[in-house]
């Protein structure tokens, strides 16, 4: 047993209203620049839905993840090096900038600049921010929020194909619900296996999948390698990026800026233990309706003693082992088991799981004149939710519908069980019973999913730079550290390669066309100067160091930020 930690994220899908502040602020933190317009690290997508991009949990035809070979062993789906050889220069499995979106903005100036006229009044055209000509909308990350476009777009949903025999799409039926995505910063991540030149790689002190832009040349193999499609292409730098974890905010003991900034309160950060000697045993699990609970035993329990001893001889932190104790995944995910990873059958080991939504069942019985709560109703309506057992099961089981089920159970006792307890009704032991918990069980679920507090909701353990080569020395940074918004850092000003706002507060007039077509073909960099002692990431033109790195001390230097 060789004891690893990870950071993880579970996120509560019957409390995503659909909002999309969790992107926005992801957007203004990480891709708020150059190059990455039409990159959203943290994306919000209805279900059912083609997805961002369009259609990318079709396997067949993008060819992301693992399978297993005649022999029984892990191989990308892709193919190997031969077949990356004769495809490097030419991608066939890699999406087109139409099936993200291509990014754009309205000519604003054109309103204020143009002639007096008599006939026609000034309208502000939609420009593309790739060619800067005229562009008609026609796609975006939210495009088909809430069922826009009904049945017209929720026929290419490659999970809908597999069950619509059994669901009427008709207008009237439709359901939905919100499934908000990130990296999944996977145990077996197929996008750092894709990479040619080793540039993506899985920090061993707690698990985040970076990008090293030194080291990337942009083959753009890990964008197809990754089923998530959450790797980018930078068509400014030429380099690939991807979503961070916000590791500098992390690695201060703080969530991430999208869980930091949920409305809904439905994201839970912490710690896991798990064996990284049985990852690949339990990817190659043969039977993909059996990957879910293969990933579940490849998680450690924190409180086995064994299990503590093994992580004090691997080094991890005493602090670390309390916080996985602690920790709200764990607890969700194997001790109350009401959270799921997505599509486990691509085989990656995600580590951003999910607990499915329950509301339209509640909601479906209050308008039939039941008592929604009740749980003899609860239970008997769960095979009729108007999100199918079915649909979901393909999201996260592999299409085994009996984990999805047990978990829609188990959060409708919870519901039923303390609506006695809140209403001054005698308890009923027996809705826990039937759902294999104990009552304290129940109330301990209920109080982490309903009223939990800041710290409950992330347990987040300070990093310790002794443990890994955090060359990302976040240690140095301010609280906000993950937008580097220093004077005249990269966030601060200034028309280099990374724009005006990167990552820094949003302005209050809105950028014209003309201002972001200068952004993009300017070739001064933002000067760092200033930022001595500091490793500047994000300051980089893809062509040389210059910028990144602080500038040597001198040696008459007393001055502590010139230290390298």
């Amino acid at each position: 047993m060789r004891v690893m930690a990870q950071m993880a994220m579970v996120m509560n899908l019957d409390k995503c209203i659909g909002c999309h502040t969790c992107s926005v602020t992801c957007k203004q933190a990480w891709t708020n620049r150059s190059g990455v317009e039409y990159v959203w690290f943290n994306n919000v997508e209805t279900r059912p839905g083609q997805g961002y991009p369009r259609t990318y949990q079709d396997q067949e035809r993008w060819q992301g993840g693992w399978t297993l070979n005649r022999r029984g062993r892990l191989t990308l789906k892709a193919g190997g090096r031969v077949k990356k050889l004769l495809n490097i220069f030419s991608n066939p499995l890699m999406p087109s900038i139409q099936d993200y979106y291509e990014p754009w903005t309205y000519d604003y100036e054109h309103l204020t600049t143009a002639p007096a006229g008599q006939a026609t009044s000034p309208v502000a055209r939609p420009k593309s921010l790739l060619t800067g000509a005229d562009h008609k909308i026609t796609w975006s990350a939210n495009w088909d929020d809430d069922l826009g476009g009904g049945p017209e777009l929720t026929v290419n949903d490659p999970l809908l194909a597999r069950v619509s025999e059994k669901i009427r799409l008709d207008y009237e039926r439709a359901f939905m619900f919100y499934l908000p995505r990130i990296c999944e910063h996977c145990l077996n991540p197929s996008c750092a296996a894709s990479c040619p030149s080793g540039a993506i790689y899985k920090r061993t002190e707690d698990g985040i999948v970076l990008v090293d832009q030194d080291r990337c040349r942009g083959w753009r193999m890990c964008v197809t390698g990754c089923p998530y499609k959450k790797v980018y292409f930078n068509h400014r730098t030429g380099k690939a990026e991807k979503c961070t974890f916000c590791y500098p905010r992390i690695e201060v003991g703080i969530p991430t800026v999208c869980s930091e900034t949920c409305v809904g309160r439905l994201r839970y950060i912490g710690v896991v233990l798990y064996d990284a000697d049985a990852v690949l045993t339990a990817a190659a699990t043969p039977d993909v309706k059996d990957l879910y609970q293969a990933q579940r035993e490849v998680l450690l329990d924190p409180d086995d003693p064994a299990v503590q001893a093994a992580a004090e001889a691997a080094g991890i932190p005493r602090d670390w082992v309390t916080a996985a104790q602690r920790s709200p995944v764990w607890a969700l995910i194997n001790r109350f088991q009401v959270a799921l990873p997505l599509h486990p059958e691509y085989r990656t080991m995600p580590m951003v799981w999910y607990i499915p939504p329950l509301s339209p069942v509640v909601d479906q019985l209050r308008e039939t004149g039941h008592d929604g709560e009740d749980a003899g109703n609860l239970f008997g309506a769960i095979e009729a939710l108007r999100i199918p057992i079915g649909y979901l099961a393909e999201l996260f089981t592999a299409g085994d519908p009996a984990p999805v089920d047990g978990v829609l159970r188990r959060l409708a006792a919870m519901r039923s069980y303390m609506r006695d307890i809140n209403l001054g009704q005698p308890p009923r032991p027996e809705i826990a019973a039937a759902v294999g918990m104990s009552t304290a069980e129940l109330q301990d679920m209920f109080r982490l999913l309903a009223v939990a507090k800041y710290d409950e909701r992330y347990v987040i353990p300070p990093a310790h730079p002794e443990l890994g080569d955090l060359r990302e020395r976040a240690h140095e940074l301010e609280e906000l550290a993950c937008s580097l918004d220093y004077d005249d850092g990269p966030g601060m000003g200034g028309s280099g390669p990374f724009g005006e706002s990167s990552g820094g507060p949003a302005p209050v007039a809105v950028e014209t066309f003309h201002a972001l077509k200068t952004r993009q073909t300017s070739d001064r960099l933002t000067d760092a100067s200033s930022s001595r002692g500091r490793v500047n990431l994000l300051n980089w033109d893809g062509k040389s160091s210059e910028g990144v790195f602080p500038p040597k001390p001198t040696a008459s230097s007393t001055d502590e930020g010139d230290a390298p």
